[in-house]
């Protein structure tokens, strides 16, 4: 016979964050889980996605290992890993300056391959509604959550788990009702703040991405290093990221194009859509042969507009909490937008899934959500910024173009060991102290 239900939570949502959040939850079989998904079906838009080992330690947690390691080339490795290969590619000859060394090594995956795994761990007890967009939420003062969705259909649930992305209807509900509550008590200037988080912001960077086949990039440059070098080409303005997917059988393509001064304005035009070579390969027309090998052999590439969120002065109100890039969308420099939203995911089923955790307890639960990620997710938020930077040769006002030689190799170290400070917590922390510190608020005596 099943266990009596504790509670019911709604996810909108079922990217990666969503889908990681119910097969986290469905550990806890007295938890109800639903999940509502905008699009007409379950397709994610995306390349590939990769994941360091502080949040590969939470795909081992929940059992999804073996699954994903039949969708990838790759295997976990443990101790000094060689990484990413930097050049620096804005010239005629390329020069080799950096390779990243990681404690552990990032595991890369096609961004459908990783979503078909966390589907099969799916519960056949939860139920996946398409074509469910939220409109707006409300929450009840006997703490239900009333979900109204675009095409007017209703749905009440105990906890609702904003998942839904960059431009998180839930985010905007919950920003809503912060600012009414603040506005209420007189406190205007806090609810302005709270509504400019409304809407994500650009960060003056557009992504082209695209997988090339790998046959067709061995035709063009037999001998490309990114078959076997994960590899960023970097330059002003600009850089490169390709590695190897699905088996070998696809690179892992992104041209990024940087306008700094544009960072913080308004774009005009879909943010992602089918884009044009055109549009950016006159931004890299002078860089080094192996960055035009890869644009050649670039078909439809699609065209993102890098936009992110502000931060959040919470990621909860009452029973309700956003993860993701709903909460912290944030710039993708240093590869770890989908190990933030697993982060989130886990810890909030943590959290819920805890014994101390009822009906009457889950606001209090969510708080420890929010206590324990917000400060990670907003540190990691600032870091992936500042890389971005890095990477487009912004850097200590230093004129890369203007060097050469020894003085030229000396900056591109002290490059190289800027960003990797402000990356290393990737492979040398743990979830696990972040996990103590939840189990420690949830016990009865911190109430």
């Amino acid at each position: 016979m099943p266990p009596a239900k504790r509670f019911k939570v709604a996810i909108c949502g079922a990217g990666i964050g969503g889908l990681t959040a119910a097969v986290a939850l469905s550990q806890y079989p007295d938890i109800d889980v639903e999940i509502f998904e905008g699009a007409s079906k379950l397709a994610e838009v995306g390349a590939g996605i990769g994941i360091f080992p502080r949040p590969w330690e939470i795909i081992r947690r929940l059992g999804l290992e073996a699954d994903l390691l039949k969708s990838t080339e790759i295997k976990p490795k443990e101790g000094p890993v060689t990484s990413f290969r930097y050049r620096k590619s804005d010239q005629p000859h390329g020069l080799d300056f950096y390779t990243l060394i990681t404690q552990g090594n990032l595991m890369t995956f096609h961004r459908a391959d990783f979503q078909q795994v966390l589907l099969k761990k799916i519960p056949r007890s939860y139920r996946i509604h398409c074509g469910k967009r939220l409109r707006s939420y409300s929450q009840r003062l006997n703490g239900s959550v009333d979900l109204l969705f675009e095409d007017g259909t209703t749905y009440s649930c105990d906890v609702l788990i904003g998942a839904d992305g960059v431009k998180s209807a839930v985010r905007a509900s919950l920003c809503g009702e912060k600012a009414r509550w603040a506005q209420s008590e007189g406190r205007k200037a806090e609810a302005a703040a709270i509504m400019s988080c409304v809407e994500p912001e650009w960060s003056g960077t557009n992504a082209y991405r695209a997988l090339i086949p790998a046959e067709k990039l061995r035709a063009r440059y037999p001998n490309h290093r990114v078959f076997t070098q994960p590899t960023q080409y970097l330059g002003k303005g600009g850089h490169v990221i390709a590695y190897p997917i699905s088996h070998g059988r696809l690179i892992n393509f992104v041209a990024f194009k940087t306008q700094q001064h544009l960072e913080g304005t308004k774009f005009n035009g879909q943010w992602v859509c089918p884009g044009d070579i055109s549009e950016f390969a006159s931004s890299f027309q002078t860089w080094e042969p192996e960055v035009q090998a890869l644009m050649d052999c670039v078909d439809k590439p699609l065209r993102w507009a890098i936009h992110t969120v502000k931060s959040l002065g919470s990621f909860v109100s009452g029973r309700v909490a956003v993860i993701g890039d709903a909460a912290h969308a944030h710039a993708p420099y240093q590869g770890s937008g989908a190990g933030q939203a697993i982060e989130d995911a886990y810890m909030i089923a943590t959290v819920l899934g805890h014994p101390q955790t009822t009906r009457e307890t889950l606001a209090h639960a969510l708080s420890v959500y929010d206590h324990v990620r917000r400060p990670i997710a907003h540190n990691v938020h600032e870091r992936a910024r500042l890389n971005g930077q890095y990477f487009s040769l912004h850097f200590d006002g230093i004129d890369f173009d203007t060097l050469s030689g020894n003085q030229l190799r000396a900056k591109l170290q002290l490059l190289s060991q800027t960003f990797t400070k402000n990356w290393e917590w990737a492979w040398t922390t743990s979830i696990q102290s972040s996990v103590y510190d939840a189990l420690r608020l949830l016990e009865p005596d911190s109430l």
